[in-house]
């Protein structure tokens, strides 16, 4: 493994610190750990459990890195002063003897009234950063004869019901702590408004269940002391730019009961989380970033699985699934008795690992620990998630195959290993995943298994990428129109808007308010803006999406509604003969009737998988900012790309086998949003040996690596982007890669590749060049949602053409 490099050298900014690590010699085929470790691999038990994994055939030339995170002591403060005697009794009764001195820092912050993020790793106990403030000023005025209360918002209802037994497990008399969810009984609802004194709820909850009826919440909002965003790294491209809209909405409603509370912000290691903190809710935050928690070592494993028989699209080499691959470590990690974790980056992937892993148990004459192997995910009842956790604490499951689901906040102790199957999309959520292993102090192991896929080829072939380079920043962007303007309609239907309120909302509002006006979603009246309509404005937008009305899934042979899918996204998601997972089952589309807002489905079990291909034309609206890179120039501005479903694609679950392809009437679809470009002129192309047969291929090459690698500098999934490339594009006058944000009015990442070009298209161009294939594949250039057939593609031609671009871009 090459050695780390200093950050300069990969280009990335210096807010947080990296992850430490070592890099571990490992011996070649043939040769047992024991030449290049302790003799007494007990002592290395995460190693130990690497060396079972390469005993399989072909096992040690899927290894391509191997780091060491050594451990770390914990290192603890006294209890502050005004902790209530009765708090501390309870936490010193549970084996808190004193605190870690992180939770002291944003405690004390967070009880002196000062907005407070806490930005430390998995399992460092960041919720009693809050509870110690929170909880002692609710004793504190109850023994006054007043009231204190406490908000809690969490971006999964599983982590907030975690949360709950926390508290309630204290057993503190006065402390009256519930959840408040769309599973919380109607009966119960009124008790929790008058009554708790902590709700734990989520931003979906906040925002169509307690700000629309604030005046029946007017007590707790009144003594509101603390709201507590818990794993706020979660909000992040438009998911989080409506959280920060809901959040502003709240701080507004809560000053006119004449409360202004204290925000204590914990989140996963991350770039800069005083900055990402303002972003989010509009305030300024004090930082707390050391942690000072105990951590066991983790041996940290990067995989990439071997090519397989099968052909993909145009004869190119596919890769073994990393869910097959995920399944069969897992499986030797079961039968090597070590508690495991696999997440996975899909809910029929979770059954998928689970399923294969107790079949290759049975196969191997292990058929009793069958049993002890389950799936993990969304969708679940409650009380089936809460019975697996139950299950993974107290050792009755050895293995667990997950979603993200797991990787929030649920308090699971003593795993031994962690498979990571594809790259989770951000450093701080592979961190922590990874964090799930080890936390009785022991060494532990994680493995990540590269996908078919740019980005995860290149991480694994570039472990200074993975381990050693700082955390990303979060991205969002509260003042985006296509977000914000919703909100202003729910914000005027709680209190009506006057001027004043750009101080809340920005200095964007005015000019949307105009706009709502003019379209008759709002009235203006001298005391302000009204909302017009008889139905709810919090009921017109989710915070998950936009794009208009969601389009309803319904089973044709019951009639009952499963769920809804965005309508920006129902072409690509919902068409006709897609697959669709819904809480375990399989379902298959039969008709997408856009007018009526319905996707008819029947339940099936296909071995295939869908993937839709959409064509897209791109307008340029307005170049908002550019530089030279010598001859060649970089771009950002909005664009209103036009795009429309025409076919899918049916691809072998276990392979990606590319089965088939399938045409599709669908209308073209409008979007309005951000994107980063670069140009080349006529001459740059000579230079690039490029005849102009060859511009086409290359330019698509570069565009495709480039949309792959983007999720690297910028907290994104490759599906939240899109791209199009040309050799003359009619607006820039010049051979142009566009990439641009899947999302009304953008995301920020088309900002945030602006912002990273230089470092972004190295990756891309480093990418496309070190990946062994002859013509392109999908470890490079090839992508699986591409409107042409991954035709025409130049490989070779993209590497030459990045090197004319990058001769003139910053060092």
């Amino acid at each position: 493994m090459t050695a780390l490099p200093e950050l300069s050298d990969v280009g990335l900014p210096r807010p947080a610190a990296p992850v430490a690590g070592v890099p571990v010699v490992l011996p070649r085929s043939g040769e047992g750990m024991d030449a290049q470790a302790p003799a007494d691999l007990s002592q290395r038990p995460g190693l130990r459990l690497l060396e079972t994994l390469l005993q399989g055939p072909g096992r040690r030339e899927r290894l391509t890195s191997v780091t060491q995170v050594p451990a770390a002591p914990g290192r603890t403060r006294p209890w502050p002063s005004w902790v209530h005697p009765d708090l501390r009794a309870a936490l010193v009764a549970r084996g808190v003897a004193q605190p870690w001195g992180h939770q002291v820092a944003a405690a004390q912050a967070a009880w002196d009234g000062e907005h407070v993020v806490l930005s430390t790793g998995t399992a460092s106990g960041k919720s009693l950063a809050y509870l110690l403030p929170a909880l002692s000023r609710s004793l504190d005025a109850q023994a006054a004869g007043q009231r204190s209360t406490t908000l809690y918002l969490s971006p999964t209802k599983a982590l907030a019901g975690d949360q709950l037994r926390t508290v309630t497990g204290l057993e503190l008399n006065g402390v009256r702590a519930s959840l408040y969810d769309g599973d919380t009984p109607s009966e119960q609802r009124a008790w929790v408004r008058d009554w708790a004194n902590v709700v734990l709820t989520n931003p979906d909850m906040l925002h169509v269940g307690v700000l629309p009826d604030h005046a029946r919440w007017v007590r707790f909002l009144r003594s509101l002391s603390y709201v507590v965003v818990d794993e706020c790294h979660a909000y992040r491209g438009v998911f989080g730019s409506h959280v920060s809209a809901v959040l502003r909405r709240l701080r507004r409603v809560c000053a006119r009961y004449g409360a202004h509370p204290t925000f204590v912000l914990a989140s996963a290691t991350v770039s800069d989380p005083a900055s990402s903190a303002r972003r989010l809710t509009g305030l300024e935050f004090t930082e707390v970033t050391e942690d000072c928690s105990p951590r066991g070592g983790t041996v940290f494993a990067l995989w990439e699985p071997p090519v397989t028989e099968g052909s993909g699209e145009n004869g190119a080499p596919v890769r073994r699934s990393a869910t097959a691959e995920a399944a069969d470590l897992l499986t030797d990690l079961v039968l090597d008795d070590a508690r495991t974790l696999a997440f996975v980056r899909s809910r029929k992937a979770a059954e998928t690992v689970a399923l294969q892993c107790a079949r290759s148990l049975e196969e191997a004459g292990a058929g009793e620990l069958a049993g002890s192997v389950a799936a993990y995910r969304a969708g679940y009842l409650p009380e089936d998630r809460r019975a697996i956790e139950r299950s993974l604490k107290s050792g009755a499951l050895r293995a667990v195959a997950s979603t993200n689901a797991l990787e929030l906040g649920v308090d699971i102790c003593g795993m031994d290993a962690v498979v990571l199957a594809g790259w989770p999309g951000t450093s701080a959520s592979m961190w922590q995943q990874a964090g799930r292993a080890g936390r009785d102090g022991r060494e532990s192991l994680a493995v990540l298994i590269a996908r078919d896929d740019p980005l995860d080829t290149f991480l694994v072939r570039h472990p200074d990428y993975v381990v050693g380079r700082p955390p990303e920043a979060t991205v969002l962007d509260p003042e985006n129109p296509y977000v914000l303007a919703p909100h202003l309609c729910a914000a005027a239907a709680e209190l009506p808007l006057t001027p004043e309120d750009s101080a809340w909302f920005g200095p964007t509002m005015p000019g949307l308010l105009d706009a709502l006006t003019a379209g008759g979603a709002l009235r203006r009246r001298p005391s302000g803006w009204f909302w017009t309509r008889h139905e709810r404005a919090s009921s017109l937008v989710g915070l998950r999406g936009t794009g208009g009305a969601p389009v309803r899934i319904v089973e044709r042979s019951t009639g009952r509604v499963l769920g809804t899918v965005d309508a920006a996204a129902s072409h690509s998601q919902v068409h006709a003969g897609a697959v669709h997972v819904h809480m375990g089952q399989t379902f298959v589309v039969h008709e997408l009737d856009l007018d009526d807002g319905v996707a008819v489905v029947s339940a099936a079990d296909p071995d295939w998988t869908t993937t839709a291909r959409e064509v897209a034309d791109l307008r340029v609206l307005a170049e908002e900012t550019s530089t030279p890179w010598g001859d060649a120039r970089l771009s950002l501005g909005t664009v209103e790309v036009t795009s429309q479903v025409v076919a899918f694609l049916r691809r072998r679950v276990q392979t990606g086998e590319v089965l088939g392809e399938h045409p599709l009437d669908l209308p073209p679809r409008m979007l309005t949003t951000k994107a980063v470009w670069w140009t080349v002129t006529p001459e740059q192309l000579v230079a690039a040996r490029l005849e102009p047969a060859d511009v086409p291929g290359a330019a698509h090459a570069a565009e495709h690596a480039s949309i792959g690698l983007l999720p690297l500098f910028a907290t994104c999934d490759r599906w939240d982007i899109g791209g199009l490339s040309t050799a003359l594009h009619p607006d820039t006058g010049a051979m142009t890669v566009f990439v641009h944000d899947g999302h009304p009015g953008g995301a920020g990442f088309a900002e945030r590749g602006y912002s990273r070009a230089a470092q972004w298209l190295r990756a891309t161009r480093t990418a496309i060049a070190e990946c062994p294939c002859t013509t392109g594949c999908p470890s490079c250039v090839q992508s699986p949602k591409c409107g042409n057939g991954n035709d025409p593609l130049d490989k070779a031609g993209a590497v030459r053409l990045l090197d004319v671009v990058l001769a003139g871009a910053p060092v």
